[in-house]
């Protein structure tokens, strides 16, 4: 928790403020409370729950759209209620009522959502092939989105995945078309260079994130680079658990290969480190 910043303050507050003292605030991917109290320990500032993390993690599905605020709801509650750093939440497409799936998840203290711009069946934001609803639309979800907020410091933040299929001076436009409809920050999804980046927050007069998902369009860009092209924020979704998932299967094939996890012990987290993230004192 930033030392100026009560711990009382709202999950809204909290967030700005981590905005306010870190440019551009780094924001890691939690898929559950565990991996949120990793991302404390590591000096974070700010959580995400992905909409992809809830579906591959906790569905074993792919990302289409499938799951529900329902699910999202059990992940973001565990890591709201666990850890004191302010949780940005993927909405997808804000559900048949923007509004009140804001109003559900301030409820159990998240700080932010964001919403996109894609058809209800969406894909993740770095694949070919993405729908894109009109700018109409995605006004009318951005305008229920900000009347479920709690109070004026909670944030909505509207995605735009246009940039891919219609260009990126037509995903400017709808940017600012979102941010006339209320929107407090903007995403720029799979954006593929600096320039581009400039051009995003050289038009946008509020605070524009950038996507570093693993393994899609856009390049990891040092922090330094980000910060000259008047990045405010920058997202690492999924790359822990990424990470996670690859140690996890090596494991288990060593296990089944050689009947014993002998040779990947060195790799694990000791019992002492679990009872120290954990604050478990025995």
């Amino acid at each position: 928790m930033l030392a100026s910043v009560s711990t009382t303050a709202s999950p809204g507050t909290r967030f700005r403020a981590a905005l306010a003292a870190e440019r551009p605030l780094q924001i890691v991917g939690a898929i559950n409370a565990y991996a949120a109290l990793l991302a404390r320990r590591a000096g974070f500032h700010a959580l995400y729950l992905s909409g992809a993390g809830v579906a591959n993690h906790a569905h074993g599905i792919p990302d289409v759209g499938d799951t529900t605020l329902a699910d999202v709801l059990i992940d973001a509650r565990r890591i709201a209620q666990r850890v004191d750093l302010p949780l940005l939440v993927d909405i997808d497409t804000g559900w048949a009522d923007p509004a009140a799936t804001v109003r559900e998840l301030a409820a159990v203290g998240v700080a932010a959502v964001h919403l996109e711009d894609q058809v209800p069946a969406k894909l993740c934001g770095h694949l070919p092939g993405k729908q894109i609803v009109p700018v109409a639309e995605m006004v009318a979800r951005v305008q229920s989105a900000v009347a479920g907020k709690p109070d004026r410091e909670f944030v909505v933040m509207a995605r735009t995945d246009a940039a891919a299929n219609e260009g990126v001076p037509a995903a400017i436009a709808r940017a600012q078309a979102y941010v006339a409809a209320g929107a407090d920050m903007i995403f720029a999804e799979a954006l593929r260079t600096l320039d581009e980046f400039r051009a995003f927050t050289a038009a946008v007069k509020v605070p524009v994130l950038a996507n570093l998902t693993e393994f899609g369009q856009t390049p990891f860009f040092t922090l330094d680079e980000l910060r000259a092209a008047g990045l405010s924020l920058v997202l690492y979704p999924l790359s822990a658990s990424r990470a996670a998932a690859a140690a996890s299967l090596a494991v288990y094939t060593t296990i089944r290969q050689t009947g014993t996890q002998q040779s990947v012990v060195d790799k694990m987290q000791t019992r002492a480190d679990l009872y120290t993230t954990l604050g478990y004192r025995i």
